[in-house]
């Protein structure tokens, strides 16, 4: 058995390090534009430097703490090394992430993750297996748990996994971003033959859910019409509304790569790992690379990054890419996915918080503008 349950409702991803996957993102330096831009997302703007990843634990509300609680419990239980009758000295539970998508909770090298509500459980018990393969050992973390279906006991509960914790990225260091090992990992992910019956990966699924959580919360406003357009211009497979193309589909991927999705195993000091596969599956590898890719072209992610983290994922033998030349008709499609699911979140993000998008946030918003105005035949020819 992978899991047990916990009643109520949603939030948060990464079994051991949180960040925002919408976040406009790790950027380095100043930019000097090398290298072929992607044609639908034109010149990159100039780069900001911001921290990697979000870092600091996220607050804990009133409305949480049961949850937390009873999380931070079952995480503790967990915990082999701690004799049950001697006196407890640990601290309280420490709530890593907490969003739509999962909430989770760290007790000492334990991390106990409540999955949404809704979530696929049979996908979800498929995915943790791919995690605990050995084919796929020093690339993803594998689970405490041994893989199975989680339980239903509860009236609609929330499925729970748990996790060795590892140490994230630290977003006080940004330089020391581990964008080439990060990329080495994509590599060796999407060379690997799924040794386990796999379901498709969830990205176009993601940025189709996205788009849909931004017209909820801005019914009628003016500011979705670029979003709204440059999403309409992507092929049918990239909106989740078809399958990819055959020749793209059959490769092992993450389906929701940022540097919050790596931590090192054992902490503090062992070999990165992918974390977080709830979204993992079969599906088109340039995915993985388009959030990074999306953020370049925006001007988020600085040249030399963008730069170190396509030549180690070539170098490592990654399939999403020819080895040489213009990566950009692989790139294109799925780096606009994701500009506009980074765009529409923001702007679900910023009506729900009653504020202006900031400076790295309006430079994604603006990317689907600019993207908008290519045909959408181009972006349906680079997905071929």
């Amino acid at each position: 058995m992978t899991s047990t349950s916990v009643d109520r409702e949603s939030p948060a991803p990464e079994p051991a390090g949180p960040a925002d996957p919408e976040a406009a993102g790790p950027v380095g330096p100043e930019p000097a534009a090398p290298g072929a831009v992607a044609p639908g997302l034109s010149t990159p703007a100039p780069a900001v430097r911001e921290p990697a990843v979000p870092g600091a634990p996220t607050p804990e509300p009133a409305s949480r703490e049961p949850v937390i609680r009873e999380l931070g419990t079952l995480a503790h239980r967990l915990r082999l090394h701690h004799p049950p009758e001697t006196p407890c000295t640990c601290g309280p539970p420490l709530l890593l992430a907490d969003r739509p998508d999962g909430t989770v909770v760290r007790s000492g090298p334990v991390v106990a993750k409540a999955h949404a509500a809704d979530i696929d459980r049979d996908a979800l018990a498929a995915r943790l297996a791919l995690a605990s393969a050995p084919a796929l050992s020093g690339i993803l973390l594998a689970p405490l748990t041994t893989p199975g279906t989680p339980d239903t006991a509860e009236s609609d509960p929330r499925p729970v996994t748990f996790w060795p914790y590892g140490t994230p990225v630290d977003p006080r260091d940004p330089d020391a971003a581990p964008w080439a090992e990060a990329a080495v990992l994509l590599a060796r992910l999407h060379r690997t033959v799924s040794p386990l019956p796999a379901p498709p990966m969830r990205g176009p699924v993601k940025a189709a859910r996205a788009v849909a959580r931004m017209i909820a919360a801005l019914p009628g406003d003016a500011a979705v019409l670029p979003v709204q357009a440059a999403w309409h211009a992507l092929p049918a497979w990239a909106r989740g509304e078809a399958a990819p193309p055959a020749a793209r589909s059959g490769f092992l991927c993450h389906g929701d790569l940022h540097l919050g999705q790596l931590v090192r195993h054992p902490a503090p000091d062992g070999p990165w790992l992918l974390i977080d596969v709830d979204d993992a599956g079969q599906g088109d590898p340039a995915w993985d690379l388009a959030r990074p890719a999306a953020w370049y072209a925006a001007g988020v992610l600085a040249p030399e990054d963008w730069l170190l983290f396509l030549d180690a994922y070539r170098s490592a033998g990654g399939p999403a890419v020819p080895a040489g030349g213009d990566p950009w008709r692989q790139l294109d499609v799925p780096a606009r996915a994701l500009t506009v699911q980074t765009a529409a979140v923001v702007l679900a993000k910023c009506a729900a918080e009653g504020r202006e998008p900031d400076e790295m946030e309006q430079l994604m918003i603006d990317s689907c503008a600019r993207i908008a105005t290519f045909p959408p035949e181009l972006a349906a020819g680079s997905a071929s």
